[in-house]
Order: C-alpha cells, then sequence, then structure tokens
C-alpha cells in the first residue's frame, strides 16, 4: 500500500478511534493536527493549557498498529491518562521511577511482547542502556514528545534529559511518526524544538486556542502587603463570592513557598477551605493536598509553581500571581488553569517594585554550585521583561498574548473583557487626541527605523540633544521635537506600549533596531484606529511606610538651600543613568 493510500484508510479509522476514547467530535485544530501527523509523518502542535493536545497522540496510537510511546515529565498526569485509557478498554501503561523494581520489570517485558497500545515513558528512562536497546526491538508507529519546550534552552522550562530524546529517536526501530506537543513555545523556540529532534525544517506547525475570551486578564501594581491581600480578597469575592459559595476554586501562586504557607494560613484564617503546596512539603502532604483540590475539598490552593502540572479541574475561578513568573509562556501556562469550562474565569497578576531586581538576583544565582550562563541569564532577564512590558501595556492584553505567540489569527481586535479594554471603554481619554499622539509617536519610529533603537525615537519626537541624531542629521527634520511638551521617559513609555501594541517591532542581533509594522504604518497613517490607554503621566512610587513618608517630609523641609541643590542634582544623575542601563530609578538607589 503506498503512504497516501495508507493515509487514507488511518484517517477513515479516526471516527471509530474518537468514539472509543469517549470523544464524540473533534475540538477546532485537532483533526487537522492529527491528519497532518498522519499524513506527513511529523508535526509540532502548539496548544494552550487544557486545549486538548492529549487527544492528537492518543486517537492515533488508537488506530496505528504496535506500540505508541509518549514522553512525558509529568507522572501525576501519566497516572491519571494511564487510567482513563483503561477504563475503555485500552491498554496502556507507564514507565517511571516511582515503580517498584518488580512492576518495572513486568511492564518492560509487556512492552518487549508488545502487550500495550500506549507507554508514557519518563524522560530519565532514555538514559538506561537496557530501555533504549528496547526501543530497537518494540514496533513503534508513534512517538509523542509532552511538553516539547522543555527540550529547549531558550524556553522557560528547560530539562537536560529531553536533550536525549532526538537520539532516541534514530534508535526506535523504523522510521515512526513523531508529533512534538507543547502550550507554551514562540516561534524562535518552537524552530529550536525541530531542530533538537531532528525533524527537518520543513516540519508542520500547528499554533491554535490560545484565544481565551472566557478569561478577564488583568495586571496590577501593589503598593504594599495590605494593599496586596486587599486585591486578592476582592477578586476571590468576585469570582468565588466567598467562603463555601460552592461556585469553584482558585489558585493563587506565590514567588516564594513561605509566602505560600503564609497567604494559605490567612486564607484560612478568613474562612476558606484552603491549603498550601510547594517542593519542600513532604511527598505525602503533597499528594494530599493535590488529591484534596483534585476532589474538591479544598476551594483555594496557595503555591508555588510546583503546583498545577496535570492538574484537571475545569471549575477553576480564578488564577491570582503574588508575583510575576519569569516569562509570558509561564504566566500564560499558568494562568490557563482557569475557566477550562469555558465560563467565566479571571486572571490577576500582582507586581511590586521590588519585583524587578529580585528576579535579577535569582537568574544570577548559582545553580548547583555552578555560575550559570551569561547568555542565559541575559536571555531569561529578557523573557521576564517581556512579560513587564505586557503588564505595563496599554493595549489588549489577550491580543498582545497572541502576537507573542504568533497565533495573530485568532486576535479578537480587543477582547473587551481584560482591564485594558474595559479602561478604554469607560475612561475620558479623548480618542482623536490619543491618536494624534501616537501618530507623532510612531512618526518617529518611522525616521529612526532599522537604524537606531527605542530611546533615539523617543529623543526624536522630544526634541532631545544626541548626538546620533544630529549625525544623522534628523534634528532638522519636521518630525523632531513635534512631542516636546511630553518628557523622554513618558515617550518611552508610550512607545513601548506601541511595541505591545503590534505596532513597533525591532530586528534581530545584539543591538536590536525598531521598525514600524505593517499595522503601525495603517495607525501611523490614521487609516486605523489607535486604541490605547496612554501611560500616567507620572510613575507610581514604590509603597511606603507612614512613617517613612512623615520622615521623608522632614528631611527635605530641614535641607539647607545647597543641600537641596545637591539632592536635586543628584535625583537627575539617578534619573540619568537609570534611562541609560534601562533600569528603574529604585534600582540605582
Amino acid at each position: 500500500m503506498s503512504p497516501a493510500a495508507e493515509a487514507s484508510a488511518i484517517n477513515e479509522q479516526l471516527e471509530e478511534g474518537l468514539a472509543l476514547l469517549g470523544y464524540e467530535r473533534f475540538r477546532p485544530g485537532q483533526r487537522e493536527a492529527v491528519e497532518t501527523l498522519i499524513e506527513e509523518g511529523r508535526v509540532l502542535l502548539v496548544a494552550p493549557t487544557g486545549g486538548g493536545k492529549s487527544l492528537t497522540y492518543q486517537l492515533p496510537a488508537v488506530v496505528l498498529p504496535g506500540t505508541t510511546l509518549v514522553i512525558s515529565p509529568l507522572i501525576a498526569l501519566m497516572n491519571d491518562q494511564v487510567r482513563a485509557l483503561e477504563e475503555r478498554g485500552i491498554a496502556a501503561t507507564f514507565i517511571a521511577s516511582t515503580l517498584s523494581p518488580d512492576d518495572m520489570r513486568e511492564r518492560l517485558s509487556n512492552l518487549r511482547r508488545g502487550q500495550y497500545k500506549i507507554v508514557y515513558v519518563a524522560p530519565e528512562r532514555l538514559a538506561f542502556e537496557g530501555f533504549r536497546e528496547l526501543l530497537s526491538q518494540i514496533d513503534c508507529p508513534l512517538v509523542a514528545v509532552d511538553e516539547a519546550h522543555c527540550i529547549s534552552e531558550w524556553g522557560h522550562d528547560f530539562r537536560p534529559e529531553y536533550a536525549q530524546i532526538g537520539e532516541m529517536l534514530a534508535l526506535v526501530r523504523g522510521s515512526p511518526r513523531v508529533i512534538a506537543c507543547t502550550a507554551t513555545a514562540t516561534p524562535v523556540v518552537r524552530d529550536e524544538i525541530v531542530a533538537k529532534l531532528g525533524l527537518g525544517t520543513d516540519t508542520p506547525q500547528h499554533v491554535r486556542g490560545f484565544a481565551r475570551p472566557n478569561l478577564r486578564l488583568r495586571a496590577a501594581e501593589v503598593s504594599g502587603k495590605a494593599d496586596r491581600c486587599r486585591r486578592v480578597d476582592a477578586l476571590l469575592a468576585e469570582a468565588l463570592g466567598g467562603p463555601g459559595s460552592d461556585r469553584g476554586a482558585a489558585i493563587i501562586y506565590s514567588p516564594t513557598r513561605r509566602m505560600a504557607e503564609e497567604e494559605a494560613q490567612r486564607l484560612i484564617d478568613a474562612g476558606w477551605k484552603a491549603g498550601s503546596y510547594h517542593a519542600g512539603l513532604s511527598p505525602n502532604l503533597r499528594e494530599s493536598v493535590q488529591r484534596g483540590f483534585s476532589n474538591g475539598s479544598l476551594e483555594v490552593i496557595a503555591a508555588t509553581n510546583a503546583f498545577g502540572m496535570g492538574i484537571d479541574r475545569s471549575d477553576v475561578r480564578a488564577v491570582i500571581h503574588l508575583g510575576p513568573p519569569g516569562s509570558i509562556e509561564a504566566y500564560y501556562q499558568e494562568v490557563g488553569r482557569a475557566g477550562r469550562d469555558g465560563r467565566d474565569a479571571w486572571g490577576l497578576m500582582l507586581s511590586a517594585p521590588n519585583d524587578m531586581p529580585r528576579r535579577r538576583r535569582l537568574l544570577e544565582s548559582d545553580m548547583d554550585g555552578r555560575a550559570p550562563d551569561p547568555r542565559v541569564i541575559e536571555h531569561k532577564w529578557n523573557l521576564f521583561l517581556e512579560l513587564m512590558r505586557w503588564a505595563e501595556g496599554g493595549s489588549c492584553r489577550h491580543d498582545a498574548i497572541l502576537r507573542y505567540f504568533g497565533d495573530e489569527a485568532e486576535a479578537l481586535g480587543g477582547c473587551g473583557r481584560c482591564d485594558v479594554c474595559e479602561s478604554l471603554d469607560q475612561t475620558e481619554q479623548d480618542a482623536e487626541e490619543v491618536s494624534l499622539l501616537v501618530r507623532k509617536a510612531l512618526s518617529g519610529v518611522a525616521r529612526v527605523q532599522h537604524k537606531f533603537g527605542l530611546n533615539a525615537a523617543a529623543k526624536l519626537v522630544r526634541g532631545a540633544k544626541d548626538e546620533r541624531l544630529q549625525r544623522a542629521g534628523l534634528d532638522q527634520l519636521s518630525t523632531y521635537g513635534i512631542l516636546k511638551e511630553h518628557s523622554e521617559d513618558w515617550l518611552t513609555r508610550l512607545l513601548r506600549r506601541c511595541v505591545t501594541a503590534g505596532w513597533v517591532g525591532f530586528t534581530g542581533g545584539e543591538h536590536p533596531l525598531v521598525f514600524l509594522t505593517e499595522e503601525g504604518i495603517t495607525v501611523m497613517k490614521g487609516e486605523r484606529p489607535a486604541r490605547l490607554v496612554l501611560p500616567p503621566a507620572h510613575r507610581p512610587e514604590a509603597s511606603e511606610s507612614r512613617m517613612a513618608r512623615k520622615r521623608k517630609v522632614v528631611a527635605s523641609a530641614e535641607f539647607s538651600p545647597d543641600a537641596k541643590r545637591l539632592f536635586d542634582e543628584l535625583r537627575a544623575w539617578r534619573l540619568q543613568l537609570s534611562k541609560d542601563e534601562g533600569v528603574p530609578p529604585y534600582v540605582i538607589a
């Protein structure tokens, strides 16, 4: 039978296999991914958490002859999926370090005899020589790589054991089909996944399902612990009603274990059925908390990012981040655990002025006694800055995320439900004034594009003295000083929001240069409106206690004229240095 005829015959069996797995129909994009896998022999599928990725390899596994291997780092997920498959009469098992020696020997023996349709394998198993030898003996028509972003050193969740998968694929007898699945991968990471698996640059990449308009995404900067608690309590009340209301559950992600425990206790004291979860707890206690959340006996979990992988509770009504995670990928994977039933759900990310220096300090910390690679530090720092720009951005939060993942086909043109869209609808901003400001700012980008960076565009429209602009003759243009009534800092923040909105892009290289996107050109020309929330006139100050503010007022009042002049000069120096270094002033002093 020719490959085309074989693919056609297999495709005809898909509906039957779908019913066997307990589904009545495909979700959007699932059939296309499965048929591409059958016909092309390889596919990279990028779909959000809860988007039904497991069906895209379980269904082919059911209709293809032989034993399909699924490589996954999530032992809890393996257990759940194996149990569900067995309940459907499908022979399945998993192989991981948690098994006893006797169970391991029995399952490996059954695998050698071809008694399973689907076998889940933890990636560290690939290092065992005996298992590698077994791969060359079994009839394996398909290998599925789950959480495929873990293979990328430039992703947010690199795992060294994933580096062995490409080599392993070459050991499998015949030429198995390969599907790589991930919930979070930018175009750069997707290309690295394909390369490291040895699949070829022409491997089809399906990106779908990132639009989650039922999520009401919000981001806010808090002024201190009391403000943070107030915002958490307000959202829990909005999403769940109150303790014991039986309206679903919430997950609260904490940057530290200690904060997770403190937040859980605070919520318990407030009457919530709450628990904490982090890697420092005993395995039995973690399992107990996870089971309590899954069966509904716990309403709220305060946890580090160790919680959530493999959790399949559809009625999570809110996901709250007490501090920003490391990247947009990590954030969207975690907030995507809310509203899987398609009903309204909320995502709130809180940040504070000390988050940026704390993240930088964490990235530069030694790992297992080894200093991290400076290139990796800078890459992960840039991923974090992307998230912070998203939090500050003045355009639709959903559309900004879709652009980030390259899923612009699902762009909503404004979701109407995130805090930015609601602010656009409620604010008294003059739409014509906003459009004019944005068009003038974009005209500055047009003058420096492919020559300079974002700061140069801000200096141009501000009319600031700059040797680079003078050498290029840009200070002679009518655009020079077109927005001189605004500060350079405010103009830079406005241009960053234009980046988030998809109107300004960057070239690659060590020193990225700005350029107008096609959409940005239409906005600059006035062919489409500039829906954007303008940056506030002043940056919010770091939180202070009442006593600290009082001390500052007293100290300021006691300044002599010379001391006041020196203080103002130091403030100006700090502001200039912070601009040059691209960090907030408080990082300098």
